[in-house]
């Protein structure tokens, strides 16, 4: 669609007369959302409640392997290989991984944000904040040059079905809860047969003066990570359920220190992890391993370290 594309050039240009005066702050705020902001309903299933905040984490970790199930089979390219007047801003064509639809950024943001809205919908400000923040985020991945408009409108709409997907689930199994484990173990057995999917369906190899366009090894990376967060999740989950059953610290002074401190060794893994396990496992395995602990220390390893300090 060139209309698209026309939009993504009508931003730049805003960018370029305004001296990309916004990029500074709208570049972390995009960034943010698919690092940082999974600390807080991770705070909120530690600390206040845990099935609000277990709410959350399923929705972000299904969101995502759907997100790269979609990526991964229409393997649309990025605006600025598509059309080379468009010029990503500031650092954002670096952290723009994968492939172009939909905006994983937006979906991302959108199961974490979304999530918080629907769990916490009687604090009319907070859902005001989440839902104005989820929009700008989406905004950004077109005023940053890394997203077509239908990228974001796709992601967000992804969005609203896992969150229905996920609300579903949770009602169903608060009628039958001895069917979780069942269902986990269909969900881990999807997750591997989206993996093997992702792994060996074919790819579109272009090439641009003897150059192939875009390494669908490179792009496969994010949807190894995606895959390893939502089986990570279901073990998780089950080892929770079956053997540490803890129970949210509370918000006094001990509470909130433990998980607060959780919260900070969470962020530090986030921040330093990616790089060695990709330099020691390769850039498929490595996200992998990296998805997989994160989400493990979010379900059921700190959960652990919770329900020994707070007995």
């Amino acid at each position: 669609m060139l209309l698209d594309i026309e939009y993504l050039l009508l931003l730049q240009r805003f960018r370029i007369a305004i001296n990309e005066a916004l990029t500074p702050i709208l570049e972390p705020l995009s960034l943010f959302a698919v690092t940082y902001l999974i600390l807080v309903p991770v705070f909120i299933y530690w600390t206040i409640d845990k099935k609000k905040g277990l709410y959350v984490l399923a929705t972000y970790s299904l969101i995502g392997f759907l997100n790269s199930i979609i990526k991964l089979s229409v393997c649309a390219y990025r605006p600025w290989i598509r059309d080379a007047r468009v010029v990503p801003a500031g650092d954002a064509i670096r952290t723009a991984t994968g492939y172009s639809f939909p905006s994983g950024h937006t979906a991302i943001a959108g199961s974490i944000y979304g999530g918080l809205t629907k769990k916490f919908k009687e604090h009319k400000l907070l859902v005001f904040i989440c839902m104005f923040l989820l929009l700008v985020t989406g905004f950004t991945r077109n005023y940053l040059g890394v997203h077509t408009p239908q990228d974001v409108l796709v992601a967000l709409a992804l969005t609203w079905l896992s969150l229905l997907i996920i609300q579903k689930l949770f009602d169903y199994l608060e009628l039958n809860p001895e069917k979780e484990n069942i269902i986990l173990l269909f969900i881990v057995l999807f997750a591997i047969a989206g993996l093997v999917y992702i792994t060996f369906k074919p790819y579109p190899l272009d090439y641009v003066n003897g150059e192939l366009l875009v390494s669908p090894y490179k792009m496969m990376n994010d949807g190894y990570g995606d895959t390893a967060r939502l089986i990570a999740f279901c073990l998780g989950r089950f080892i929770e359920r079956k053997w540490i059953k803890f129970k949210p610290t509370g918000l006094n002074t001990k509470g909130i220190i433990v998980s607060l401190i959780g919260v900070i060794i969470l962020g530090i893994m986030i921040t330093y992890l990616g790089a060695p396990l990709d330099a020691a496992l390769g850039t498929h395995w490595g996200h992998f391993t990296r998805e997989f602990i994160f989400v493990s220390f979010m379900t059921f390893i700190y959960p652990f370290v919770i329900k020994v300090v707070c007995k």
